[in-house]
């Protein structure tokens, strides 16, 4: 959940390109990230893989309008829509990007490269139809805003019932790495969605830092099975509200087309 998924970057400045806010250059710079590579395989008409930017170019004119984000778990499809064959290959890579407007979907598959030390990530987005109907699970961003204060007060009051503290160096040391991450001016984003999306990733990014923290780092006092147990109730209904605010986030900039279209 800390880690930004590859298809939330490519959701946001891909949406940031057709709304015409950046460059294609400077879209697919941002999605790239640390990466090496991304190709595009199997993009109709197109005999093998191809690069983001004619990728992203071929999905506008086979008449994409925007990109929502699904990052579904066992038991729960979030954010897809079919049909069997993409939600299993989404679900296998725990993200996928769906168009909006014409019915393409891209699941990202990773592979590392190069020696001990000098490893590089190279990402092909394989290209598969979906099905257009509305996404499994996705809540309006107000929904996503307050069902996060909601679980984060609830889950809080637990885990300090458990005295289930994010405590140590190695806690410390994380909660560091994100603060500098945030002050270095970070963009939560990419240009073009609303404050309001903004502002409920970052509070779904703050909960997964805090999540994984407990879960990693946080054993405190609950040191029984039963407060183990107790822990884990806890904490997984907000994981699940923190993931379907990340894609709420990501989806915002659709969210406005199709109320656009519905005025």
């Amino acid at each position: 959940m800390l880690s930004e998924p590859r298809s939330g970057r490519l959701a946001a400045w891909g949406n940031a390109l057709l709304a015409g806010y950046v460059s294609p250059d400077d879209a697919v710079l941002a999605i790239v990230g640390d990466d090496a590579v991304h190709r595009v395989e199997g993009l109709p008409g197109e005999a093998g893989p191809v690069g983001l930017t004619l990728a992203l170019g071929r999905l506008r004119g086979f008449g994409v309008s925007g990109f929502r984000v699904a990052l579904p778990a066992p038991g729960h499809p979030l954010g897809l829509s079919g049909p069997p064959a993409f939600n299993a290959r989404a679900l296998e890579a725990e993200e996928a990007v769906v168009g909006h407007g014409a019915a393409y979907g891209l699941v990202p598959e990773v592979y590392e490269a190069g020696p001990a030390g000098d490893v590089h990530v190279e990402v092909v987005w394989h290209c598969l139809p979906v099905r257009e109907a509305p996404p499994a699970d996705v809540p309006s961003l107000g929904e996503a805003e307050r069902e996060l204060a909601e679980a984060l007060r609830e889950a809080t009051a637990v885990l300090s019932r458990l005295d289930v503290a994010a405590s140590g160096p190695v806690a410390e040391a994380a909660v560091d790495a994100y603060r500098a991450r945030a002050h270095a001016g970070r963009e939560v984003l990419a240009p073009g969605y609303p404050p309001r999306a903004v502002r409920v990733l970052e509070l779904a990014q703050r909960i997964g830092l805090l999540i994984s923290l407990a879960y990693d780092h946080g054993h405190g006092g609950a040191v029984s099975a039963s407060e183990m147990a107790a822990r884990g109730a806890a904490l997984r209904p907000v994981e699940r509200v923190a993931r379907r605010a990340q894609v709420a986030a990501y989806n915002a900039y659709v969210e406005e087309l199709e109320r656009q279209r519905d005025h």
